[in-house]
């Protein structure tokens, strides 16, 4: 619920920001401000769509999307992320057009303007920096960079304020952009590792299957398959091999997987001399625990 919120007050804030930047960057005739303005305006654009999507992924699963939600939000990450990369591109672009062809600036406005910007989007940036999903992440991350974009504005502003060396605006907002570019592709790598089903981090399947195999009655363990929809919560489904009593066994692997953050398991229980269903679908596979193997595998 917090998230949600969070990204909404992000977004009312960010939209009446950037009208306000827009008024502000033609103003004083400053493209860094203005072109932070359609930047802003990206971003707030975003952020709506990704409140719509923080919303959504809390609905709870239904027949359609059985899984839940959670992954909208995740989406909605991919999508504000990828329009931080292409605005950061733009940015770059026109900041090296602007080396090429300096132009006058209204010093004064733009240091009232920096002002301004600096307290509303620090605001901003504090109302948003909680937050676990990957969605916010990138919420927060569109706000940091806008704080920073107005303090080295700011900064710009008084030093060209008292020398005149306009490169400086420039100068600066290639740095930003580089800045954010580099933080945007480690929130897509993270984003493609969920929809590449890889194993989430901090779960090590091997030590995993070693404490299964360690549970008393436990022969063998295999098809272990641990996966996350939105970074946070851990799934995981996994054939047991035993002879024991099936409910110690579950009750016991179940404690086991909480341990390793799995609270959401389905468990196929086989004994002995029972077939592996997998066998039919052609997928070979050895199992876990070294001392016994299943030789039905192996036609």
């Amino acid at each position: 619920m917090k998230t949600q919120k969070n990204i909404l007050i992000a977004f009312i804030l960010n939209l009446a920001f950037s009208v306000f930047e827009l008024i502000g960057g033609l103003f004083t005739g400053s493209v860094a401000i203005l072109s932070d303005a359609i930047h802003d305006i990206g971003d707030a654009a975003s952020i709506g769509m990704s409140y719509f999507f923080e919303r959504t992924s809390k609905k709870q699963p239904d027949n359609r999307y059985t899984y839940g939600y959670a992954r909208f939000s995740v989406l909605g990450s991919a999508v504000t992320t990828m329009i931080l990369l292409l605005s950061s591109a733009a940015v770059i672009f026109h900041a090296i057009g602007r080396i090429m062809h300096p132009t006058a600036i209204n010093y004064n406005g733009m240091i009232l303007f920096a002002v301004v910007g600096l307290l509303v989007n620090g605001a901003a940036a504090f109302v948003t920096r909680e937050g676990d999903s990957l969605n916010q992440k990138a919420v927060n991350l569109h706000m940091l960079e806008d704080v920073l974009g107005w303090a080295v504005v700011l900064l710009g502003a008084i030093v060209m304020r008292f020398t005149d060396f306009t490169m400086i605006d420039p100068i600066m907002s290639i740095g930003i952009g580089v800045f954010i570019i580099v933080n945007a592709f480690g929130n897509l790598k993270e984003i493609l590792d969920l929809f590449l089903v890889k194993t989430p981090q901090g779960t090590d399947v091997n030590e995993l299957a070693e404490h299964i195999c360690h549970i008393d009655g436990v022969l063998d363990v295999h098809h272990i398959h641990i996966w996350s929809i939105d970074g946070t919560n851990r799934y995981a489904t996994m054939h047991i091999v035993t002879n024991e009593d099936t409910q110690r066994i579950k009750a016991q692997v179940r404690e086991e997987l909480s341990e390793h953050g799995i609270c959401h398991a389905t468990l196929e229980l086989e004994a002995e001399n029972e077939p592996c269903s997998a066998v039919n679908c052609h997928v070979e596979e050895h199992g876990a625990c070294g001392h016994h193997h299943h030789h039905h595998h192996h036609h």
